[in-house]
């Protein structure tokens, strides 16, 4: 473990000797992690993307892209392009990552079973926005806006986050 990743533990969101709270997945943590279970897969994941709203607030690291209408997450096993993201119109079961509300006006994309996914072991977990504290995730990792936003400011591209099971 070096000191730019993140690991989450019973307590919360490590980062840079601060403990931020947060909320996981319904499913707890799980090392058998499976599409639809709701759980936090266990292990350590790269973080390998970070997209923010450009209508809604400033580029929070310059290696942030753009989320632009149109733009998805497949979540289809029975689609070639499972687990990526994609662009509407899109046929198959997908996220819309634009949404209405702000749970992804600013998110972090892990490593966790892309970019060559392994069919039904799970979509890609996010770092995000919570809905409300304690409120559980579909699998995903998130947090309140302003502590998502000061992680997003520090973090560099393969930092890692760390689920201890």
């Amino acid at each position: 473990m070096t000191p730019h990743d993140l690991l989450l533990t019973p307590t919360g969101l490590r980062f840079r000797g601060q403990r931020f709270p947060c909320t996981i997945g319904r499913g707890g943590i799980r090392a058998d992690k499976r599409e639809g279970d709701g759980a936090t897969p266990a292990g350590t994941h790269r973080i390998v993307g970070m997209f923010y709203r450009p209508d809604r607030m400033t580029q929070p690291n310059p290696w942030a892209r753009p989320i632009r209408p149109g733009d998805l997450w497949s979540d289809d096993v029975t689609d070639d392009a499972y687990n990526l993201m994609v662009r509407a119109p899109y046929p198959h079961s997908h996220e819309t990552l634009r949404r209405s509300d702000p749970l992804y006006d600013l998110f972090l994309v892990t490593d966790w079973n892309w970019p060559a996914p392994s069919k039904g072991a799970g979509s890609c977990i996010f770092i995000h926005q919570w809905r409300r504290p304690g409120f559980p995730t579909e699998g995903c990792v998130a947090l309140r806006r302003d502590h998502l936003r000061r992680i997003a400011q520090a973090i560099s591209p393969g930092c890692r986050l760390i689920v201890c099971a």
